[in-house]
């Protein structure tokens, strides 16, 4: 690879981090409630997910921390496709289980549905460990991000998380859209 090539792709990478760093806080510490508005109805995306997929069969937990997105989601006022995005962002992250601290197993102090980080400012541990609290505090990152309806989804999930494996959340759009099939009304 040649060396300017090389600076443009560091350059790129560290700015995507540092957007990351400052709009972690900034998501974290709005007030949800009053933050909130309604948004107007998204086309669902009709494009067919992105590469390979993967699937993992639920327990009653992972499954209630479904209907806890889709709940948050609903009241923040977005549509289904948010849903899909945020489901399938914590499939990714922790496959829908809401993890405490690991110790030694742990990603640096991440935490919760999201592996959203206190030390970046998404919240406390207790919030952060809240699915409501966690997934009002996604959907504001990803609300500030233009275009996120049209987007891939691994774009918008990783435009919001700043991920080290920015593609890795793709494989899991096609389980996370029928999760949100099948409980969006129920």
């Amino acid at each position: 690879m040649n060396t300017i090539f090389r600076k443009s792709v560091l350059s790129v990478a560290g700015l995507a981090f540092a957007g990351g760093v400052f709009a972690g806080p900034i998501a974290a510490h709005a007030n949800p409630a009053v933050d909130a508005k309604p948004a107007a109805v998204a086309v669902q995306s009709a494009a067919k997910p992105q590469g390979d997929q993967s699937r993992i069969t639920l327990n009653d937990e992972q499954t209630a921390n479904v209907k806890a997105i889709i709940a948050a989601t609903k009241k923040a006022g977005l549509p289904e496709r948010a849903a899909v995005i945020s489901i399938a962002t914590s499939l990714q992250e922790s496959k829908l289980e809401n993890l405490g601290h690991l110790g030694d197993a742990n990603d640096h102090d991440s935490l919760g549905l999201f592996q959203q980080r206190p030390s970046s400012g998404w919240g406390t541990p207790e919030q952060i460990t809240d699915p409501e609290y966690s997934t009002t505090a996604f959907l504001k990152g990803l609300k500030q991000v233009d275009g996120w309806q049209d987007m891939p989804l691994t774009q918008a999930a990783q435009t919001v998380q700043v991920s080290a494996y920015p593609d890795a959340y793709a494989q899991w759009e096609q389980q996370a859209t029928d999760l949100v099939a099948q409980h969006w009304n129920s």
